[in-house]
């Protein structure tokens, strides 16, 4: 298993938000990438942590055949945008927009003032040309939420065969997986593969035994081939 540490690499941003760039992919960002970030698997191509300036925004900008997920770890967050305009998300909320063929923008907002922590991450759909989409998802403590990915036919999610779950973990619980993985931790700390891994920690490899030591949210992506 290895393991690439948030606060070893060099921060960035634009408009109002300083971040981190854990994952970067050619497929989409092009040469334009930082040596320091890892590639991702499966159509999962892009993974920042950010935090967004006291009453700071990202300023509106526009996406297409991307689906762009949007993980509230701390604070609040005022959404704009072509899809669900004026949705508010509280701290442990994820807001899921599929751009496909037709594109969405979007502007995510700050309304407090104090600062904020987001995750984002970006995976490619597989089809061309799908229709744009908006959810919204509350992950509870205590259980494993599927946010991302699943077959065609049903509409708990969107359809690929790149799955991004949410472990909510209380002290103590643990969580078991199979097959090539990428995980990051967003909150609290514990133990991987008998490694100590902490916030901010983004791991990969084959198989995952992880335990958490105090309250801990991780997020986990895998293939479903």
């Amino acid at each position: 298993m290895e393991i690439l540490h948030r606060d070893n690499l060099e921060q960035g941003g634009f408009a109002d938000i300083r971040e981190y760039y854990l994952v970067e992919d050619p497929r989409i960002l092009g040469n334009d990438i930082e040596e320091t970030s890892w590639r991702g698997i499966g159509n999962f191509v892009y993974l920042a942590d950010a935090k967004y300036n006291p009453k700071g925004n990202s300023r509106l900008h526009r996406h297409k055949e991307v689906d762009v997920m949007t993980f509230v770890l701390e604070g609040r967050v005022v959404h704009e945008g072509s899809l669900k305009n004026g949705q508010d998300l509280s701290a442990l909320q994820v807001q899921v927009q599929r751009a496909g063929g037709e594109g969405f923008s979007h502007n995510e907002i700050n309304p407090d003032d104090t600062e904020n922590r987001v995750l984002q991450l970006w995976v490619l759909p597989e089809n061309q040309g799908e229709l744009s989409g908006y959810k919204l998802y509350q992950p509870e403590w205590g259980k494993l939420t599927r946010v991302y990915g699943g077959e065609k036919g049903q509409n708990e999610t969107f359809d690929s065969h790149t799955l991004v779950d949410v472990a909510m973990m209380n002290e103590r619980q643990s969580l078991t997986i199979q097959g090539e993985f990428m995980a990051y931790l967003t909150l609290g700390k514990g133990t991987a593969n008998e490694q100590e891994i902490s916030e901010g920690d983004l791991i990969r490899g084959e198989g995952l035994c992880f335990s958490a030591e105090q309250k801990s949210q991780l997020v986990l992506v895998q293939l479903n081939e």
